[in-house]
């Protein structure tokens, strides 16, 4: 007669099992919404570039015509208020113009395949910080992430892919083994990704209170009713331009010598 063995399950290995599932639930959680971050991030960037690309470049052209008008004032007023008021002028045009061609108005439109997805969830599972079990794996998670971050925006599958594989054959990824260790490797996983869920949810907030995330709202919305809001505003800074150069031919016709 053979007897059945049934191996004793510690208390402590119970609790492993708990929190395992546990575990197991958040970083689902977590994937999940570093996705969602990571999409909404982009929106908004493509959204920026839209607009700058859009908008903001004839604001900045009207910036430059305001700051000439203020130049031409200040010319002819001498005063050292005129003078003040054309270099802050000056200064903004200058701003306009840095926001409107810089990298931000390069920004392309985001629409990640259903592929990419999938390779960027399967990429934060593996080598997201929050699953580090101690400092030097987290430094290497980190520097990671912020690379599949950058992938994903960019719409670079094979980043993605070296990114994996880069980790994969790291010796961080490297697990030690112990029931004690690992419940409390495990706790401390669970900690991290709680604290980071609630990271993401703050930047969530903000990013959706921006300027760039209301104004994107408006303009969806529009669209939705058939507007085009940024041609709409786009021909009110034109009509706004136009002013600006009758006025500055107005003031330097005043400035000519007779």
């Amino acid at each position: 007669m053979n007897p059945e063995i049934v191996r004793y399950i510690s208390p402590e290995e119970q609790d492993l099992a708990r929190k395992r599932e546990e575990l197991a639930v958040l970083q689902a959680e977590l994937i999940d919404r570093e996705l969602f971050l990571a999409n909404l991030r982009a929106e908004l960037a493509a959204f920026e570039g839209r607009y700058l690309r859009e908008v903001g470049v004839l604001y900045a052209e009207l910036d430059d015509w305001n700051a000439k008008i203020a130049e031409l004032v200040a010319e002819v007023d001498g005063s050292e208020e005129a003078k003040s008021a054309a270099a802050e002028a000056r200064a903004q045009a200058k701003e306009s113009y840095a926001a409107a061609h810089g990298e931000a108005a390069k920004a392309a439109a985001f629409s990640p395949s259903p592929e990419l997805r999938k390779l960027f969830r399967e990429v934060v599972r593996h080598i997201h910080p929050d699953s580090a079990m101690d400092e030097a794996d987290r430094a290497v998670r980190n520097r990671l992430m912020a690379g599949a971050n950058l992938a994903y925006r960019r719409g670079d599958a094979e980043a993605l892919k070296r990114i994996l594989e880069e980790y994969k054959s790291s010796p961080e990824s490297v697990k030690g083994e112990g029931v004690a260790a690992d419940l409390e490797r495990v706790l401390r996983q669970i900690g991290q990704i709680v604290k980071r869920l609630a990271q993401i949810e703050a930047e969530v907030a903000e990013l959706n209170s921006s300027e760039i995330a209301l104004l994107m709202a408006k303009v969806e919305s529009a669209e939705a009713k058939g507007r085009n809001l940024l041609a709409e505003m786009a021909k009110d800074v034109r009509q706004r331009i136009q002013l600006a150069r009758n006025e500055y031919e107005d003031q330097r016709l005043k400035t000519r010598p007779r």
